[in-house]
C-alpha cells in the first residue's frame, strides 16, 4: 500500500474540517447575516439548507466519485465549495441565497465522501481507526477554529465570515502538492475485505442521522438561547468553540472506548451524553449548568461521528466504499436538516431541548434492538 507523508495526512485531515465549517462559520453572526441577506425570518435555514443539498445531491456525488475517482472528485468538490461559499455573501433574497446554500451542500457531499475515502485508502486496520479518529478530531478542531474566528470576523462586518470558505482553494494546492493518487490496483485488491450486506449499515446510518439531529439542534438553538440571556456574538462563538474542543478530546479517546465497550457500547455512551446535555440545557439556570451541558454535548459528537465513519469504511468493499460514504454523508446531513424542523417546536427553548433528548434516548433503544437482532442472526447462522 502506498504510504502517505505526514504533510499529506495533515492535508486530508484539514480538508475534513470543511464538512463542519459549511454551516458553522456564520453561526456566531447568524441574526445579522440573515438580515443582511434578506432572510431575517429564516436564519436557521442558512445553517441547515446545505444539509438538504447533501441529501438530494448525494447520489450525484456518489456517481461522480465512481466515474472520476476519489482524487478528481475531491478536487471538483473543493473548487465548488470555495466558489459557492464565497458567492453567498454577494447574493440577496430567499431565491438566490437559498439556491446557493443548497448547491454548497452538493459540494460538501463531494468533499466529505471523497476526502474520507481517499484518507482510508492509505491505511488499514488499527491504523485506519486511528486516522478516522484523528479526522474526527480535526473536524472538531476546525469547529473550534472557525467558530472562534467566525465570531471575531462577524464583529468586523457581516460579510467577513464568508471569506473562510476560501480555505477550500488553499487545500486544492496542498492536495496537488502533497497527496498522491492511490494506486488503482491496490484499491481493487482490497475489495471485499470486511464487507457485510448493505442492509447491515442501516443502524450506522440511523446513528449518524440521530447524532447530527442532537448536535445541530444545539448549534441552532443555543445561539438564540444565549443571545436571550445577554451573551454577545463573540461570547456565543467562544461557547460553541468550547463544545468543539471537548469533542476533540472525546474523538481522541474513542478508539479506546471501542476496545473496551465495543462499537455499539460506545454509541450508547454517546447518545446518553447527548440526552443528559439537552436536559441540562432545557433546565439551565446558571452558567455552570450550561458548561456541563457543553461538555456532554462535545462528548456525544466526538464519540459518535468518527465511529460511524470508521464503521462504514471497515464494512464496505472498496469498490462501493465511495457510494456508502456518500450514503453516510446523506445520513449525517439529513440529521442537520431535520434539526431545523425540531427547532420549530412552539413554546420555550426548553421544549426543543427536551425533544432532542428524547431523540437521543430513542436512538439508544433502536441501536439496542439492532444489536440484539445481529446477535440472534450470528447464533443461528
Amino acid at each position: 500500500m502506498k504510504k502517505l507523508s505526514a504533510v499529506g495526512s495533515f492535508t486530508l485531515l484539514a480538508i475534513a474540517c470543511l464538512t463542519i465549517m459549511v454551516g458553522c462559520v456564520i453561526v456566531p453572526g447568524l441574526p445579522s447575516i440573515a438580515a443582511r441577506l434578506g432572510v431575517p425570518d429564516a436564519a436557521s435555514w442558512l445553517v441547515t439548507l446545505p444539509s438538504l443539498g447533501v441529501v438530494l445531491l448525494g447520489p450525484l456525488a456518489a456517481r461522480l466519485i465512481a466515474r472520476a475517482g476519489l482524487y478528481r472528485a475531491l478536487l471538483v468538490g473543493l473548487f465548488s465549495y470555495g466558489l459557492l461559499g464565497l458567492a453567498g455573501s454577494f447574493l440577496h433574497g430567499p431565491g438566490l441565497v437559498f439556491t446557493d446554500r443548497f448547491l454548497l451542500g452538493g459540494a460538501t457531499a463531494l468533499v466529505m465522501a471523497a476526502g474520507t475515502g481517499l484518507l482510508s485508502s492509505f491505511f488499514s486496520g488499527g491504523q485506519r481507526l486511528k486516522m478516522i479518529a484523528l479526522q474526527g478530531m480535526s473536524i472538531e478542531l476546525g469547529g473550534v477554529l472557525f467558530l472562534f474566528v467566525g465570531g471575531l470576523l462577524a464583529t468586523l462586518g457581516w460579510r467577513w465570515p464568508f471569506a473562510l470558505y476560501l480555505f477550500a482553494w488553499l487545500f486544492i494546492a496542498m492536495l496537488l502538492l502533497f497527496v498522491p493518487q492511490p494506486p488503482q490496483e491496490e484499491t481493487i485488491n482490497e475489495a471485499g475485505k470486511n464487507s457485510v450486506p448493505a442492509r447491515s449499515l442501516r443502524p450506522v446510518f440511523v446513528a449518524a442521522l440521530s447524532s447530527m439531529v442532537c448536535f445541530f439542534t444545539a448549534v441552532i438553538v443555543l445561539p438564540l438561547h444565549l443571545h436571550a440571556q445577554g451573551f454577545s456574538e463573540a461570547e456565543t462563538g467562544y461557547f460553541l468553540s468550547f463544545v468543539s474542543l471537548v469533542a476533540v478530546g472525546a474523538a481522541w479517546i474513542m478508539p479506546r472506548g471501542v476496545k473496551r465497550l465495543g462499537e455499539y457500547g460506545t454509541l450508547y455512551s454517546a447518545f446518553a451524553a447527548y440526552a443528559i446535555a439537552h436536559l441540562l440545557f432545557a433546565t439551565a439556570n446558571s452558567t455552570l449548568q450550561l458548561i456541563a451541558g457543553a461538555i456532554l454535548m462535545g462528548c456525544g459528537f466526538g464519540l459518535s461521528v468518527p465511529l460511524v465513519n470508521h464503521m462504514v469504511v471497515e464494512h464496505s468493499p472498496v469498490n462501493v466504499r465511495g457510494k456508502n460514504l456518500a450514503g453516510l454523508s446523506m445520513a449525517i446531513f439529513s440529521g442537520q436538516f431535520l434539526s431545523s424542523f425540531l427547532a420549530l417546536i412552539p413554546g420555550s427553548f426548553s421544549r426543543i431541548f427536551t425533544g432532542a433528548a428524547l431523540i437521543a434516548v430513542t436512538a439508544i433503544f433502536l441501536l439496542w434492538v439492532w444489536q440484539k437482532r445481529q446477535k440472534k442472526i450470528r447464533v443461528f447462522s
